[in-house]
């Protein structure tokens, strides 16, 4: 309780500048003392913030701790998810392997998260609040003393000043002699305390690469969890793709016609080969077929399940228009045309053509450079619509007719233009383009057809109907076989107006809207 009393006097002393304060530390070790609080303040947020991060719960036991990891429960799910679906569903496949994987990444992290706890927080923790603040115990302790040292020599030097006053009273010299003991006795403790801090000081600066090597490790952690993590996701994307690869029922509208096929490892698109099948069965003889817009509700239902390769061909067998609906639809949503970009200039220099000779040798050539996949396809489609037509008595549709609605969705160019510049294409070109090659079929290409090719339908085989006009003029036919052939077939036409008119007045449309409502039905808009 004196001692107590004489630091706090001391104290009040050097305070008010009635004492001198002693100064045990060197200006190194007084620096030192500043950046101690500094590293303190930082490591002790650090290790906060670090630990807060960490998505497993501190101080549990490795069982406990992975049970509650995000990536544990979510593999949990994904496993339970698959085994519902089973192994039967692209999707049950998908969440099988997928889960498996999250557990496999929850384990790296947990392995990661154990040893950032253990290297860095730890370490982190131990710094900020043990090391540093025993240093700093042990400065405040060296204050103390030095207070102690400062009031014994105080004390001492005020009584060696009375005892020259009264230097005959034995008992004043005794006291002397005591307080010069207790402030030797002090000057030692503090000495002893002031080593041992400065010794603790400069060990803590000289530690200093190994309290920065706590971060160092935390990166080469980080970057280790990171490479195992990535080398685990890039050993499970093949499979992944591998299933996705070799999963059949994928998607057909708006895919490129040549990763259909390969997909699906068939010749001819689905929706075309089962869209005309069906229309072989039950729409060769409705009227306007291709032209009446059908239900859209219908027809979307339609699509839908051409594009996930389910179909009920009794539900839409009732429904032709729909059916037709269904295949322009996939024949516009291609990304490229049936009858492709690069071969468009040659298709339009064919049709531009005046003469009637040259003209089908000029589209039998662009025939000709069509990609494989394309080639196969166009034939199919073609000999389907010339059979259409020999039900043009009550189905209404000519080859003209056809041409005219089905043109805009096998032919376009990159940009499209005004609307009068498409309807002069619609009118003008592609009409010309496409209804010669309807009209005659069998000579662009030459042979018999099955429209079943996958045997899923009963439908006719495709035969010769084109019998007085299929053999079309030789270029190197003499000019009186090549008359007598012409009186043999059917002209070759461009403009296929008077036609058209004939029709539509049958049907009593107004002949100058009629080509306008056609194109907008060809694009899938309801006039």
């Amino acid at each position: 309780m004196k001692k107590q009393f004489n630091r706090m006097r001391q104290l009040a002393n050097q305070t008010v500048g009635r004492a001198e304060k002693t100064e045990v530390l060197n200006e190194d070790l007084l620096q030192v003392e500043k950046r101690l609080e500094l590293v303190k303040q930082v490591s002790h947020s650090t290790h906060k913030k670090l630990a807060a991060c960490l998505q497993g719960q501190q101080g549990v036991d490795v069982d406990k701790k992975s049970k509650k990891l995000p990536l544990t429960t979510l593999a949990q799910c994904m496993v339970e998810g698959a085994a519902m679906l089973g192994d039967e569903s692209l999707l049950g496949k998908m969440l099988k392997l997928c889960g498996e994987t999250q557990d496999r990444l929850a384990h790296e992290l947990l392995s990661f998260e154990s040893t950032i706890e253990r290297d860095v927080i730890e370490p982190l923790y131990d710094l900020a609040e043990v090391e540093i603040p025993n240093i700093q115990k042990q400065r405040k302790h060296l204050a103390k003393l030095v207070l102690d040292m400062d009031s014994a020599r105080t004390r001492y030097y005020q009584s060696t000043k009375s005892s020259g006053l009264s230097s005959n009273l034995p008992s004043t010299g005794a006291k002397a002699d005591h307080l010069r003991e207790e402030m030797e006795e002090a000057a030692n403790r503090m000495e002893i305390c002031r080593d041992q801090l400065s010794a603790d000081m400069y060990s803590f600066m000289a530690k200093e690469i190994d309290y920065a090597s706590y971060f160092q490790t935390l990166i080469e952690v980080q970057a280790e969890y990171h490479r195992k993590s990535l080398e685990l996701l890039q050993s499970v994307l093949p499979q992944i793709k591998a299933h996705q690869e070799t999963w059949v029922e994928k998607p057909c509208y708006g895919k490129p016609l040549e990763e259909h096929l390969a997909l699906s490892g068939r010749d001819i698109a689905f929706p075309i080969e089962a869209c005309v099948t069906m229309l072989l069965e039950c729409g060769m003889q409705e009227e306007g077929l291709f032209r009446i817009a059908p239900s859209a509700s219908k027809l979307k239902k339609l699509k839908a399940s051409l594009d996930c390769g389910v179909l009920d061909v009794q539900e839409y067998s009732a429904d032709p228009h729909a059916i037709a609906g269904a295949l322009k639809s996939y024949l516009r949503e291609l990304p490229e045309p049936l009858m492709t970009f690069d071969l468009y200039n040659d298709w339009i220099q064919a049709s531009n053509i005046q003469d009637q000779d040259k003209r089908p040798q000029a589209l039998l050539n662009a025939c000709e450079k069509l990609p494989p996949a394309n080639n196969n396809n166009f034939k199919y489609l073609i000999k389907f619509l010339s059979k259409l037509t020999e039900y043009q008595d009550v189905n209404k549709m000519t080859p003209g007719n056809i041409a005219i609605v089905l043109g805009p969705n096998l032919l376009w160019t990159h940009d499209e233009g005004n609307i009068t510049e498409m309807m002069t294409t619609v009118s003008l070109q592609i009409v010309g383009i496409i209804e010669p090659i309807i009209q005659h079929a069998d000579w662009f290409f030459p042979g018999e057809i099955e429209f079943n090719v996958t045997g899923n339908y009963g439908s006719p085989v495709h035969t010769n109907h084109n019998a007085n006009y299929s053999s079309m003029p030789s270029p190197d036919m003499d000019q009186i076989d090549r008359k007598q052939n012409d009186q043999s077939r059917r002209p070759l036409s461009v403009a296929t107006d008077n036609m058209m008119l004939e029709f539509y007045k049958k049907d009593g449309y107004d002949p100058h809207t009629s080509l306008i409502c056609i194109y907008s039905t060809s694009c899938d808009i309801v006039c």
